[in-house]
């Protein structure tokens, strides 16, 4: 097996790559590969790793010794999976790699947000506690998790790892089925029509892929359907939401806060309507969810033995 690592930084440059390398029986590794260089360095290679790196039927007409692309992510969109299938090229990826960090993480900015935590941060640090006529500050209203029904979309791996650490706060869980998705019961969770979810819940939470159907899947709409308190919480995909219409919803209270790890565009170097400075009660975070050494050493070793049975 000849391989090469197109974006190896985006790892980070803290796990050990030595189960691929011993697969591979050696690794070429590029930190990162400018679209413009992609051809060249996949030449003479038959595998081939990437995570954010595009690979196109053009790559893989001029590359027919190319047999194996490991994509080391879960998310497949920036592969032709069309234009590999007709050259017989097999696309692997990673999943259940971090059920624990991403769950962390959402239940973090749920967290953050129910108790307002940048909020009364700020306020200390402006000198607004020390001003105070009381022992305390009670500027923001703080919500209490127990007993308060989440709601969750796409209750694959993540999903439930968030659900079982919602529960474990006391949440009620309820389910939400995506486009096409039929109603039924999950785990003994009841999975609504988004229609019927929506107004019920206090933390809604969004962690199914992005696609055709789900794009704008919490629109101007589905907020107005939402409790004036409720939380909405994204670490899955950008572009699940209306990232315009939730930065109006907020701005006019039309719910509670939000707190989001992805946007539409990554890094968002053409702005993001999130991005304002005016938006009350919202935390976007570097699509950082996924990002412990933990989790990005299981992709390693997820990868490495993707690789082993692929050979």
């Amino acid at each position: 097996m000849k391989a090469v690592f197109l974006d190896a930084i985006t790892l980070g440059n803290d796990v050990d790559l030595t189960p691929v390398e011993q697969v591979t029986g050696g690794l070429m590794k590029h930190d990162a590969t400018p679209s413009e260089q992609v051809l060249a360095r996949i030449r003479g290679f038959d595998t081939v790793l990437v995570n954010k790196v595009v690979l196109t039927r053009e790559h893989f007409e001029h590359c027919p010794e190319l047999k194996t692309i490991a994509v080391v992510a879960t998310g497949l969109n920036n592969i032709d999976l069309d234009a590999a299938r007709d050259h017989g090229i097999q696309v692997l990826n990673v999943t259940n790699y971090g059920r624990s960090t991403v769950a962390q993480h959402t239940m973090a900015l749920m967290l953050a947000l129910a108790t307002r935590l940048l909020d009364y941060d700020r306020d200390v640090r402006a000198g607004r506690w020390a001003d105070s006529d009381m022992f305390c500050l009670m500027d923001h209203p703080i919500m209490e998790l127990e007993g308060r029904t989440l709601g969750i979309v796409g209750y694959g791996d993540l999903g439930q790892g968030v659900a079982e650490r919602a529960k474990a706060f006391g949440m009620n869980i309820l389910l939400g089925a995506r486009p096409g998705q039929p109603a039924a019961e999950t785990d003994g969770y009841p999975r609504l029509p988004l229609d019927e979810l929506l107004p019920q819940v206090d933390v809604l939470s969004l962690h199914c892929l992005l696609t055709e159907e789900t794009r704008h899947l919490i629109g101007a709409r589905e907020l107005q359907m939402m409790k004036s308190d409720a939380l909405l919480i994204n670490t899955s995909r950008g572009g699940l939401v209306d990232e315009a219409a939730l930065a109006e919803a907020l701005r006019n209270g039309v719910i509670g806060g939000a707190g989001f790890d992805v946007l539409t565009e990554e890094p968002p170097r053409s702005g993001n309507p999130l991005l304002a400075d005016d938006i009350p009660n919202l935390i976007v975070t570097p699509h950082s969810a996924w990002a412990s050494r933990e989790a990005r050493q299981r992709i390693v070793e997820i990868t490495a033995r993707n690789l082993a049975s692929a050979s």
